[in-house]
């Protein structure tokens, strides 16, 4: 084991790490699920429950993992094999690996519509009787041109991968991270200062605890795992390239940071500019694909500025994606010795097949449903990862840690290294006990809110 820790690639800064795992952190479900969802349960009460989430659980399970990666330096089947060998733990490691792999397959389907959106909103922008709904609605229901779409964001990915952790995946976080940070604060910007954004920050910021109902526990608490990558192998892999001399505590607290803050500033790019022109902020998922094309093709600059967002959101979903096909593209360099340009490509073809149902879901796949469940094939995908798979990949990888492996060895580990703050018994009550049982009633009532429908 110490001859494939010293082979390993490791980052090449510790900023280069932080970069790249708020990369993975930041993306779709920071631009486009997230704002959709606080518009769906009422604004800001969402939110503050949104946060505790983020305390409670995503911060705990963001050092779980990463613990678990570096101490092993494996991805995760070979994390769990190598801390517990001789035992069915490695199972975790492979739900991981899967759930990665099921996430990244619908998740490239959205991430095209988004690049195919830069070209569509400079078209239809300028023509604001254009209806919007019915652009979307023509493209998720072609056949080849939303899969053109997924293929080359597919590329992209699988582009970055092949060249490796420090000249791929660190190299394209440290560009796109930034510029991502630039392009929001311009959206901002033009979006607060427009007449009539005030209702919209109000409404954003003004929480309504009278609106919150148990879906709304359950999303946001779903939101908090979906949003930072959780339960899928990425900081257990991530982790696995962090040398001792790097701090888990800080890091994990600056990905976490700079993930809940582009959800929230997402909030000010879009909220006030949906209620400065009219539009209604429950529009659910279509509330980036129809109605902010819409609020786009009223504003001055609009096409700019639409171009701009989803410039951005293509980004956000780049910096995931690359995470997700780093997972998958681990385990078969780890485990089964295969180079990483030809993991990372044929991995990416698999991924890319597997996805084509949740794209065909609205055009030849329509009406096709999951036994039990009334959603389309996309949501189905989404359904499966965030109801079940994350939630439970996370809830064994803190009985793992809590009950199995040792707390003790976990706090040592994450606190080698640190010289800005460390964990300690907190942290062990929360991966113990508030982690878990948080868990099990996020699945619970997720499984029998969507089975009773």
């Amino acid at each position: 084991m110490n001859d494939f820790k010293n082979n390993r690639e490791h980052w090449a800064t510790r900023a280069g790490f932080i970069l790249a795992a708020a990369g993975s952190a930041i993306g779709l479900g920071n631009i486009w699920r997230f704002p959709y969802m606080t518009g769906e349960h009422g604004g800001a009460a969402f939110i503050v429950i949104y946060l505790i989430a983020i305390c409670l659980i995503g911060y705990p399970l963001i050092v779980n993992e990463t613990v678990l990666g570096r101490v092993s330096q494996r991805n995760p089947v070979g994390a769990f094999k190598a801390l517990a060998p001789n035992s069915p733990w490695w199972l975790v490691g492979a739900l991981g690996v899967f759930t990665g792999f099921v996430i990244l397959s619908y998740y490239v389907v959205v991430a095209g519509w988004s690049l195919a959106y830069v070209y569509k909103v400079i078209v239809a922008t300028g023509s604001p009787d254009i209806n919007h709904a019915e652009i979307f609605k023509n493209h998720i229901t072609s056949i080849w041109e939303p899969i053109c779409w997924q293929a080359l964001f597919m590329i992209l990915t699988i582009g970055i991968i092949a060249a490796g952790v420090v000249k791929g995946i660190q190299r394209w976080s440290t560009i796109l991270m930034p510029v991502l940070f630039i392009i929001l604060l311009i959206l901002i910007l033009r979006s607060v200062t427009l007449p009539g954004a005030s209702e919209g920050i109000i409404y954003y910021l003004k929480p309504d605890f009278s609106e919150v109902t148990g879906r709304t526990l359950l999303g946001a608490i779903s939101q908090a795992f979906f949003s930072l990558s959780l339960g899928m192998g990425v900081f257990i892999t991530y982790g696995s390239y962090l040398q001792s001399k790097d701090e888990i505590p800080f890091s994990a607290a600056s990905v976490a940071g700079l993930d809940t803050a582009v959800a929230l500033l997402a909030g000010f790019a879009i909220f006030p500019a949906v209620f400065a022109l009219g539009y209604a902020p429950g529009a659910g998922p279509g509330l980036v694909f129809i109605t902010l094309p819409a609020v786009f093709a009223q504003m001055p600059l609009g096409i700019v500025f639409g171009v701009l967002f989803f410039v951005l959101l293509g980004i956000a979903a780049l910096t995931s994606a690359i995470s997700l096909l780093e997972v998958v593209s681990a385990w078969l360099i780890d485990e089964k010795g295969w180079q990483r340009k030809k993991a990372a490509i044929c991995m990416g073809l698999v991924i890319f097949i597997a996805g084509l149902p949740a794209g065909l879901g609205y055009n030849v796949l329509d009406g096709v449903h999951c036994p039990g469940l009334k959603t389309d094939l996309l949501d189905t995908y989404d359904w499966f990862a965030n109801s079940i798979f994350l939630p439970l990949g996370g809830l064994l990888s803190a009985i793992f840690v809590g009950y199995i492996w040792g707390t003790k060895k976990a706090v040592d580990e994450a606190n080698k290294g640190c010289t800005v703050f460390t964990i300690g018994k907190w942290w062990i009550i929360l991966i113990r006990y508030v982690v878990p049982v948080l868990i099990v009633a996020i699945m619970a009532v997720g499984i029998y809110d969507t089975l009773s429908k």
